[in-house]
Protein backbone atom coordinates (compact mmCIF):
# COMPACT_ATOMS: atom_id res chain seq x y z
CA UNK A 1 0.00 0.00 0.00
CA UNK A 2 1.12 3.56 -0.73
CA UNK A 3 -0.16 6.38 1.47
CA UNK A 4 -0.48 10.10 0.78
CA UNK A 5 -0.32 12.29 3.89
CA UNK A 6 -2.00 15.62 3.24
CA UNK A 7 -4.17 14.37 0.43
CA UNK A 8 -6.41 17.28 -0.58
CA UNK A 9 -4.02 19.60 -2.43
CA UNK A 10 -3.38 19.63 -6.18
CA UNK A 11 0.00 17.90 -5.82
CA UNK A 12 -1.59 15.07 -3.83
CA UNK A 13 -4.51 14.74 -6.25
CA UNK A 14 -2.19 14.41 -9.25
CA UNK A 15 0.02 12.03 -7.24
CA UNK A 16 -2.93 9.75 -6.47
CA UNK A 17 -3.85 9.67 -10.16
CA UNK A 18 -0.30 8.79 -11.18
CA UNK A 19 0.12 6.08 -8.55
CA UNK A 20 -3.12 4.41 -9.66
CA UNK A 21 -2.20 4.72 -13.32
CA UNK A 22 1.30 3.25 -13.12
CA UNK A 23 2.08 1.66 -9.76
CA UNK A 24 -0.74 0.46 -7.49
CA UNK A 25 -4.48 0.47 -6.85
CA UNK A 26 -3.88 0.13 -3.11
CA UNK A 27 -3.74 3.81 -2.15
CA UNK A 28 -4.64 5.39 1.19
CA UNK A 29 -5.49 9.10 1.28
CA UNK A 30 -4.95 10.82 4.61
CA UNK A 31 -6.10 14.27 5.72
CA UNK A 32 -8.58 15.75 8.15
CA UNK A 33 -11.31 15.42 5.53
CA UNK A 34 -10.00 13.15 2.75
CA UNK A 35 -11.86 12.71 -0.53
CA UNK A 36 -11.42 9.96 -3.09
CA UNK A 37 -9.44 10.69 -6.25
CA UNK A 38 -9.68 7.15 -7.63
CA UNK A 39 -12.58 4.76 -7.04
CA UNK A 40 -10.25 2.29 -5.34
CA UNK A 41 -8.78 4.77 -2.84
CA UNK A 42 -9.06 4.11 0.90
CA UNK A 43 -9.79 7.17 3.07
CA UNK A 44 -8.32 7.75 6.52
CA UNK A 45 -9.14 10.84 8.57
CA UNK A 46 -6.23 12.07 10.69
CA UNK A 47 -4.59 15.20 12.01
CA UNK A 48 -0.83 14.80 11.61
CA UNK A 49 -0.33 16.88 14.76
CA UNK A 50 -1.68 13.83 16.60
CA UNK A 51 1.17 11.32 17.04
CA UNK A 52 -1.07 8.28 17.57
CA UNK A 53 -3.29 9.09 14.58
CA UNK A 54 -0.21 9.62 12.42
CA UNK A 55 1.04 6.18 13.36
CA UNK A 56 -2.33 4.66 12.47
CA UNK A 57 -2.31 6.52 9.15
CA UNK A 58 1.12 5.17 8.18
CA UNK A 59 0.80 1.60 9.54
CA UNK A 60 0.71 -1.06 6.83
CA UNK A 61 2.17 1.20 4.13
CA UNK A 62 5.14 0.43 1.93
CA UNK A 63 5.65 4.09 1.00
CA UNK A 64 4.28 7.27 2.57
CA UNK A 65 4.29 10.58 0.69
CA UNK A 66 4.28 13.72 2.85
CA UNK A 67 2.63 16.43 0.75
CA UNK A 68 1.08 18.59 3.46
CA UNK A 69 0.65 22.28 2.71
CA UNK A 70 -0.28 25.00 5.17
CA UNK A 71 -1.71 28.47 4.52
CA UNK A 72 0.75 31.36 4.14
CA UNK A 73 0.81 31.95 7.89
CA UNK A 74 4.15 32.16 9.69
CA UNK A 75 2.82 31.29 13.14
CA UNK A 76 1.04 28.22 11.80
CA UNK A 77 4.19 27.08 10.02
CA UNK A 78 6.33 27.53 13.14
CA UNK A 79 3.80 25.84 15.42
CA UNK A 80 2.79 22.92 13.20
CA UNK A 81 5.38 21.88 10.63
CA UNK A 82 8.04 20.57 13.10
CA UNK A 83 5.45 18.54 15.01
CA UNK A 84 4.03 17.02 11.84
CA UNK A 85 7.47 16.15 10.49
CA UNK A 86 8.53 14.54 13.77
CA UNK A 87 5.32 12.52 13.99
CA UNK A 88 5.64 11.30 10.40
CA UNK A 89 9.33 10.40 10.80
CA UNK A 90 8.66 8.48 14.01
CA UNK A 91 5.69 6.65 12.49
CA UNK A 92 7.67 5.64 9.40
CA UNK A 93 10.58 4.45 11.54
CA UNK A 94 8.24 2.46 13.79
CA UNK A 95 6.62 0.58 10.92
CA UNK A 96 9.59 0.52 8.52
CA UNK A 97 7.82 2.63 5.90
CA UNK A 98 9.70 4.48 3.17
CA UNK A 99 9.11 8.25 3.26
CA UNK A 100 8.91 10.58 0.26
CA UNK A 101 8.91 14.24 1.29
CA UNK A 102 7.60 16.90 -1.08
CA UNK A 103 9.72 19.97 -0.31
CA UNK A 104 9.96 23.57 -1.53
CA UNK A 105 12.79 26.09 -2.03
CA UNK A 106 12.12 28.51 0.84
CA UNK A 107 15.35 27.52 2.60
CA UNK A 108 17.58 28.49 -0.31
CA UNK A 109 19.28 31.87 -0.75
CA UNK A 110 17.08 34.28 -2.70
CA UNK A 111 19.61 35.45 -5.27
CA UNK A 112 20.54 34.62 -8.86
CA UNK A 113 22.91 31.73 -8.02
CA UNK A 114 21.76 28.55 -9.82
CA UNK A 115 20.13 26.16 -7.37
CA UNK A 116 21.13 22.48 -7.33
CA UNK A 117 20.64 19.67 -4.84
CA UNK A 118 24.00 20.67 -3.34
CA UNK A 119 23.05 24.31 -2.69
CA UNK A 120 23.44 25.39 0.92
CA UNK A 121 20.46 26.47 2.98
CA UNK A 122 20.41 30.21 3.57
CA UNK A 123 16.85 31.14 4.55
CA UNK A 124 15.79 34.77 4.45
CA UNK A 125 12.84 34.83 6.85
CA UNK A 126 10.91 32.76 9.40
CA UNK A 127 9.09 30.57 6.87
CA UNK A 128 12.39 29.76 5.18
CA UNK A 129 13.97 28.97 8.55
CA UNK A 130 11.19 26.58 9.51
CA UNK A 131 11.43 24.80 6.15
CA UNK A 132 15.19 24.46 6.67
CA UNK A 133 14.54 23.09 10.17
CA UNK A 134 12.15 20.35 9.11
CA UNK A 135 14.24 19.40 6.09
CA UNK A 136 17.37 19.16 8.23
CA UNK A 137 15.38 17.05 10.69
CA UNK A 138 14.68 14.58 7.90
CA UNK A 139 18.24 14.73 6.53
CA UNK A 140 19.61 13.78 9.96
CA UNK A 141 17.33 10.75 10.09
CA UNK A 142 18.40 9.75 6.58
CA UNK A 143 22.08 9.99 7.60
CA UNK A 144 21.47 7.84 10.67
CA UNK A 145 20.34 4.95 8.47
CA UNK A 146 17.23 4.38 10.60
CA UNK A 147 14.84 5.75 7.97
CA UNK A 148 14.73 5.16 4.23
CA UNK A 149 13.58 8.47 2.78
CA UNK A 150 13.92 10.77 -0.19
CA UNK A 151 13.41 14.52 -0.62
CA UNK A 152 11.65 15.79 -3.75
CA UNK A 153 12.08 19.56 -4.09
CA UNK A 154 10.10 21.86 -6.37
CA UNK A 155 10.23 25.59 -7.16
CA UNK A 156 7.11 27.73 -7.55
CA UNK A 157 4.11 25.99 -9.14
CA UNK A 158 1.76 26.82 -11.93
CA UNK A 159 -0.91 24.42 -13.02
CA UNK A 160 -4.47 23.26 -13.51
CA UNK A 161 -7.30 22.56 -11.08
CA UNK A 162 -6.96 24.11 -7.66
CA UNK A 163 -3.22 24.74 -7.91
CA UNK A 164 -2.36 27.33 -5.27
CA UNK A 165 0.60 29.45 -6.28
CA UNK A 166 1.55 33.08 -6.72
CA UNK A 167 1.70 32.70 -10.51
CA UNK A 168 -1.76 31.16 -10.66
CA UNK A 169 -3.10 33.88 -8.35
CA UNK A 170 -1.66 36.93 -10.12
CA UNK A 171 -1.99 35.71 -13.71
CA UNK A 172 -4.45 32.90 -14.40
CA UNK A 173 -6.96 33.66 -11.65
CA UNK A 174 -7.01 37.29 -12.76
CA UNK A 175 -7.59 36.21 -16.36
CA UNK A 176 -10.47 34.03 -15.24
CA UNK A 177 -11.97 36.88 -13.21
CA UNK A 178 -11.41 39.52 -15.92
CA UNK A 179 -8.98 41.46 -13.75
CA UNK A 180 -5.72 43.12 -14.71
CA UNK A 181 -2.67 40.87 -14.33
CA UNK A 182 -0.01 41.66 -11.75
CA UNK A 183 3.69 40.93 -11.46
CA UNK A 184 5.72 41.28 -8.27
CA UNK A 185 8.80 43.55 -8.17
CA UNK A 186 10.14 42.94 -11.71
CA UNK A 187 8.95 41.57 -15.05
CA UNK A 188 12.50 41.11 -16.37
CA UNK A 189 13.93 38.43 -14.09
CA UNK A 190 13.94 34.81 -15.21
CA UNK A 191 11.55 32.45 -13.39
CA UNK A 192 11.68 28.68 -13.03
CA UNK A 193 8.16 27.31 -12.66
CA UNK A 194 7.08 23.68 -12.34
CA UNK A 195 3.86 22.29 -13.82
CA UNK A 196 2.04 20.65 -10.88
CA UNK A 197 1.20 17.36 -12.67
CA UNK A 198 4.89 17.03 -13.65
CA UNK A 199 5.90 17.45 -10.00
CA UNK A 200 3.51 14.71 -8.90
CA UNK A 201 4.44 12.31 -11.71
CA UNK A 202 8.14 12.78 -10.97
CA UNK A 203 7.59 12.24 -7.25
CA UNK A 204 5.70 8.98 -7.93
CA UNK A 205 8.55 7.85 -10.20
CA UNK A 206 11.19 8.67 -7.59
CA UNK A 207 9.20 7.00 -4.82
CA UNK A 208 8.93 3.80 -6.82
CA UNK A 209 12.59 3.70 -7.89
CA UNK A 210 14.65 2.04 -5.10
CA UNK A 211 17.97 3.60 -6.15
CA UNK A 212 16.72 7.17 -5.58
CA UNK A 213 16.39 6.96 -1.79
CA UNK A 214 18.55 8.74 0.80
CA UNK A 215 19.06 11.58 -1.64
CA UNK A 216 17.57 14.95 -2.55
CA UNK A 217 16.10 15.42 -6.03
CA UNK A 218 15.10 18.61 -7.82
CA UNK A 219 11.89 17.86 -9.68
CA UNK A 220 11.90 18.47 -13.46
CA UNK A 221 11.06 21.86 -14.98
CA UNK A 222 11.04 23.39 -18.45
CA UNK A 223 14.55 24.82 -18.78
CA UNK A 224 13.51 27.48 -21.30
CA UNK A 225 13.07 29.89 -18.41
CA UNK A 226 10.99 32.99 -19.09
CA UNK A 227 10.66 36.37 -17.49
CA UNK A 228 7.12 37.29 -16.44
CA UNK A 229 7.09 39.70 -19.38
CA UNK A 230 7.81 36.77 -21.73
CA UNK A 231 5.47 34.44 -19.83
CA UNK A 232 2.55 36.88 -20.15
CA UNK A 233 3.38 37.48 -23.83
CA UNK A 234 3.23 33.72 -24.40
CA UNK A 235 -0.02 33.54 -22.42
CA UNK A 236 -1.46 36.33 -24.60
CA UNK A 237 -0.50 34.40 -27.72
CA UNK A 238 -2.11 31.18 -26.44
CA UNK A 239 -5.32 32.95 -25.37
CA UNK A 240 -5.43 35.16 -28.46
CA UNK A 241 -5.75 38.24 -26.26
CA UNK A 242 -3.22 40.97 -25.46
CA UNK A 243 -3.08 40.89 -21.66
CA UNK A 244 -1.96 44.02 -19.85
CA UNK A 245 -0.28 43.83 -16.46
CA UNK A 246 1.00 45.97 -13.62
CA UNK A 247 4.37 45.55 -11.91
CA UNK A 248 3.81 45.91 -8.17
CA UNK A 249 6.85 47.59 -6.57
CA UNK A 250 8.29 46.66 -3.19
CA UNK A 251 7.06 49.85 -1.53
CA UNK A 252 3.46 48.70 -1.99
CA UNK A 253 4.19 45.52 -0.03
CA UNK A 254 6.05 47.46 2.66
CA UNK A 255 3.16 49.85 3.20
CA UNK A 256 0.47 47.23 2.72
CA UNK A 257 2.15 44.90 5.19
CA UNK A 258 1.37 47.32 7.98
CA UNK A 259 -2.33 46.85 7.43
CA UNK A 260 -2.89 43.48 5.76
CA UNK A 261 -1.56 40.23 7.19
CA UNK A 262 -1.59 38.45 3.81
CA UNK A 263 0.63 41.09 2.20
CA UNK A 264 2.96 40.99 5.20
CA UNK A 265 3.35 37.22 4.77
CA UNK A 266 4.48 37.72 1.16
CA UNK A 267 7.33 40.11 2.00
CA UNK A 268 9.72 37.29 2.88
CA UNK A 269 9.46 35.98 -0.69
CA UNK A 270 10.00 39.25 -2.54
CA UNK A 271 13.80 39.01 -3.02
CA UNK A 272 13.28 35.98 -5.27
CA UNK A 273 11.40 38.20 -7.74
CA UNK A 274 14.20 40.76 -7.80
CA UNK A 275 16.71 38.17 -9.06
CA UNK A 276 16.76 35.46 -11.71
CA UNK A 277 15.50 32.17 -10.27
CA UNK A 278 17.53 29.33 -11.81
CA UNK A 279 16.33 26.01 -10.42
CA UNK A 280 18.41 23.17 -11.91
CA UNK A 281 16.86 19.72 -12.38
CA UNK A 282 19.64 18.10 -14.42
CA UNK A 283 20.15 15.28 -11.91
CA UNK A 284 16.58 14.05 -12.40
CA UNK A 285 16.72 14.41 -16.18
CA UNK A 286 19.96 12.41 -16.35
CA UNK A 287 18.49 9.62 -14.20
CA UNK A 288 15.12 9.60 -15.99
CA UNK A 289 15.86 10.71 -19.58
CA UNK A 290 12.50 9.47 -20.88
CA UNK A 291 10.45 11.69 -18.57
CA UNK A 292 8.45 14.18 -20.65
CA UNK A 293 8.52 17.69 -19.16
CA UNK A 294 5.52 19.89 -19.93
CA UNK A 295 6.57 23.03 -21.80
CA UNK A 296 5.26 26.43 -20.73
CA UNK A 297 3.16 26.65 -23.88
CA UNK A 298 1.63 23.22 -23.23
CA UNK A 299 0.87 24.13 -19.63
CA UNK A 300 -0.73 27.45 -20.52
CA UNK A 301 -2.82 25.76 -23.19
CA UNK A 302 -4.12 23.24 -20.65
CA UNK A 303 -5.07 25.98 -18.20
CA UNK A 304 -6.86 27.90 -20.98
CA UNK A 305 -8.83 24.81 -22.02
CA UNK A 306 -9.89 24.25 -18.44
CA UNK A 307 -11.18 27.77 -17.82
Amino acid sequence: MQTILGANGQIAIELAKELKKKYTSNIRLVSRNPKKVNDTDTLFSANLLDKKKTEEAVKGSDIAYLTVGLPMNTKMWVDQFPIMMRNVIDACKKYQVKLVFFDNTYMYAQNDTPLTEESKFSPVGPKGKIRAEITNMLLEEMKSGQLEAVICRAPEFYGPGKTQSITNAIIFNNIKNNKKLKVFISDNTLRTLIWTPDASKAMALIGNSPDTYNQTWHLPCDDSRLTYKQFIALTSKVYGTSFQYTVVPKIVFTLGGIFKAQIKELQELLPRYKHDNIFVSTKFKNRFPDFSVTTYREGIEQIKNEQ
